[in-house]
């Protein structure tokens, strides 16, 4: 457990950093692979105006390009802060295997980063979110998805 103290003190770097350098958010994230960092990521929301770079997905964006693959199989992610769900989404999405983290949810929401909102919504039904959700042209949908599923030049993820 040493090796992973070692990455996790990276990230929590990259989180301290980050508020020295008023860059974003007090959050880091770092993948590694075979005991290796291949990425690394600051929150950047504010200093990109990018609502979704969060210290995870910048780190998923940067170990992706440098690995050349959108498929993280066989990584780990290390977060100062236990990971928002949009960023466990796509801790899921780039199939990185294990996550560690530092700090919890409770943690932040003290600090004023409170996402339980979100876990909420999540489970209300659609019309009783606070976001107007309605479907439109479905079948128009349905038929990209049937040029997909027959395309002979799809790449699958």
């Amino acid at each position: 457990m040493e090796d992973k103290k070692i990455f996790m003190k990276e990230a929590l770097s990259l989180a301290a950093d980050n508020v020295r350098r008023s860059e974003g958010g007090p959050f880091g994230a770092v993948v590694v692979k075979n005991g290796k960092i291949i990425g690394k990521g600051g929150n950047k929301v504010t200093v990109m105006n990018d609502p979704t770079a969060h210290a995870e997905i910048v780190a998923i964006r940067n170990a992706a390009k440098n690995m050349g693959t959108f498929d993280l199989s066989g990584c780990e992610i290390f977060s100062s802060c236990e990971p928002c769900p949009m960023c466990l989404g796509a801790i899921y999405w780039a199939r990185i295997e294990s996550l560690f983290y530092a700090a919890t949810k409770d943690d932040a929401s003290k600090a004023d980063f409170d996402d339980s909102f979100i876990y909420k919504e999540f489970a209300l039904p659609k019309e009783q979110r606070s976001i107007a959700s309605m479907q439109l042209m479905r079948e128009d949908a349905v038929k990209v998805f049937e040029e997909w599923a027959a395309s002979e030049s799809k790449i699958p993820y």
